[in-house]
């Protein structure tokens, strides 16, 4: 099978992307995003019609994903810690590397023995995947207990204050620290303090978790192999009150970079190096 020319294209730019040291830039081309006013979004599902939204939504999401399981188009090898994750009790801020729109389902699947009853995985995303959509898509962009940023200053203010209320009620909230998806991607890159500083200020702990891939014998639909996710989930990291704020979003963005690292180093059983072309 001829591999797919825009995912071809999309590896190139991952490339030259890598070599400029742009590791947090969007290599995927997105039409502009619309800004999401305030009253667009109900980010802790209170209205009845965002609850009606979400239940359908959440049932969409898994009979796809669990339909692409079933089908061998989405490989969940293995699940590394889960008792690391169920070890913290609360609200609590799950970092994961991002590198496909399934990763998200993989994170939710493989801590759900450990959520109660009907209680689902939020995730924050960004504002073009809220508003750029439409039909089955747009449903499950919009209610599946996501998290849209959004460049309206208002907007924001509520997205924080949502966060807040979220993580008291004790709920799980996934966050991409290194920002922008690298599609296949196997390497972590540099964070941004994003879910650290979320974490600090909410005094929330951070459960970290990494996905490591590997070929499947399965070609997908734009010609490459399928691959086997084993997700490792690490022990819980936590706000450091004896330091200054910078200083604890500092110490854990350290803390999470180095389990990332180690876990690509003993995985792959390579060093870590990037192929950032130095001026």
């Amino acid at each position: 099978m001829q591999q797919s020319k825009e995912r071809l294209e999309v590896l190139e730019k991952i490339k030259k992307f890598e070599e400029l040291g742009k590791f947090n830039d969007d290599v995927e081309i997105d039409a502009p995003a619309k800004p999401i006013k305030p009253n667009e979004v109900d980010y802790t599902i209170k209205k009845l019609r965002s609850k009606i939204a979400t239940s359908i939504a959440n049932r969409l999401g898994t009979m796809y994903f669990e339909s692409m399981i079933k089908k061998q188009k989405f490989i969940i090898k293995e699940i590394i810690g889960l008792e690391n994750f169920k070890e913290v009790s609360g609200g609590v801020i799950l970092t994961c590397n991002h590198f496909n729109l399934r990763d998200n389902y993989a994170i939710y699947r493989a801590i759900k023995p450990a959520l109660k009853k009907h209680q689902y995985l939020f995730k924050v995303i960004k504002e073009s995947n809220y508003t750029n959509f439409k039909g089955v898509v747009r449903l499950m962009m919009r209610h599946c207990n996501t998290l849209p940023l959004s460049s309206d200053f208002q907007t924001t203010k509520k997205f924080y204050q949502s966060i807040e209320e979220l993580l008291k009620r004790g709920e799980k909230i996934l966050i991409y620290p290194e920002q922008s998806m690298w599609w296949n991607y196997k390497k972590p890159r540099p964070l941004k303090k994003g879910a650290f500083s979320l974490a600090v200020k909410n005094n929330a702990p951070i459960v970290p978790c990494f996905i490591t891939m590997k070929d499947s014998k399965i070609l997908d639909d734009d010609g490459f192999f399928v691959q086997e996710y084993t997700i490792h989930i690490f022990p819980a990291i936590y706000p450091n009150k004896s330091l200054s704020e910078k200083e604890q979003i500092e110490k854990l963005m350290e803390q999470n970079y180095t389990l990332w690292k180690d876990c690509y180093e003993k995985t792959y059983n390579t060093k870590l190096e990037y192929n950032t072309i130095k001026s």
